[in-house]
C-alpha cells in the first residue's frame, strides 16, 4: 500500500497501465510491418517528415538531406529510414524519432480501427477515482505524445484520456535522469514532493526518487522481476494507492 497526500500522479505506460506484451507483441510488430509501405504513401506529409528528421538528427547528421547525402532519390532516402527503423526496433533504442514515427502509423491503425489499447482493468476505476480527489494525472513514456494520446483514447474502457491532464515523451528528457523528473515538477507547478510517480522500471524510479518525488514500483503479469533491495513501495493494482489529502 501506497499513503499518498500529495497533488499528483504521473504515471509510465509500458508495465504500469499496459501490459509489456501488448507493447511488444501488437504495437511494435503492427509499426515494422507497415513501416515501408507507410513511407511511400504518406512521406511528403509534414508530420512524416519532421520524424524522419528526427531519426536523421538520433543517428547523428544535421538532417534528412545532411544524412542522405547530395543527389539521393526519394525512394533511397525512404530505404534509409526504414533500415534505420529496422535496426532501432531490432535494438530496442528509445530514440525520440523512431518513437513519433512509430506513433504516426499507430495513429492511422487506431483510426482505422485496426488497434485498440490495452489498460489493465484498474486503470479506468483508478483514473475516475483520483481525477475526484482533485489529482493532477499525467503520463511520461519512451513513446511520443502522439502514440500515448492514442493509446489512452482507445481502449476497452472508452477515452481515458479525458482524465490526464498532460503527457511527457523523451523531448523532455531520458527517464532515466533525475533531471527529466524535476522539468516535469515545474511543468505541473507542483513541488516535486507533491507527486507520486508510478513505474515497472527501477532505475526510473530512482531517478525520479533523486529528484524528490515520491514512487511506487507496479508490479504486473510479465514485468521483469525488480532487483532485490530497491527500495520502493511495491503496488500490483492501483487500488492500492490510498489517497490520504
Amino acid at each position: 500500500m501506497i499513503e499518498f497526500s500529495g497533488k499528483g500522479i504521473l504515471l509510465d505506460i509500458e508495465g504500469t497501465t499496459s501490459s509489456v506484451s501488448y507493447v511488444y507483441d501488437v504495437l511494435f510488430p503492427y509499426a515494422r510491418k507497415r513501416v515501408e509501405a507507410f513511407l511511400e504513401g504518406n512521406w511528403r506529409a509534414p508530420a512524416v517528415q519532421a520524424a524522419c528528421d528526427l531519426i536523421a538528427r538520433d543517428a547523428g547528421a544535421q538532417s534528412m538531406a545532411d544524412w542522405c547525402g547530395d543527389g539521393v532519390s526519394e525512394s533511397q532516402a525512404r530505404g534509409n529510414v526504414v533500415a534505420e527503423v529496422y535496426k532501432l526496433m531490432d535494438a530496442d533504442v528509445k530514440a525520440t524519432g523512431l518513437k513519433e514515427l512509430q506513433g504516426i502509423i499507430w495513429k492511422e491503425g487506431f483510426e482505422k480501427g485496426e488497434l485498440q489499447s490495452h489498460v489493465y482493468p484498474d486503470v479506468a476505476k483508478a483514473f475516475e477515482a483520483w481525477r475526484a480527489a482533485g489529482l493532477d494525472l499525467r503520463i511520461f513514456s519512451s513513446g511520443s505524445v502522439a502514440a500515448q494520446r492514442m493509446l489512452f483514447a482507445h481502449s476497452r474502457y472508452g477515452n481515458l484520456g479525458s482524465h490526464l491532464q498532460g503527457y511527457y515523451d523523451t523531448r523532455t528528457g531520458p527517464k532515466k535522469e533525475p533531471s527529466s523528473y524535476a522539468a516535469i515538477a515545474a511543468d505541473m507547478n507542483l513541488e516535486p514532493e507533491q507527486l507520486l510517480f508510478l513505474s515497472d522500471v527501477v532505475a526510473e524510479l530512482d531517478a525520479a526518487g533523486a529528484a524528490g518525488f515520491t514512487t511506487g514500483l507496479v508490479a504486473r503479469p510479465g514485468n521483469a522481476p525488480a532487483p532485490p533491495g530497491h527500495g520502493h513501495p511495491v503496488i500490483t493494482d492501483f487500488e492500492q494507492v490510498n489517497i490520504t489529502n
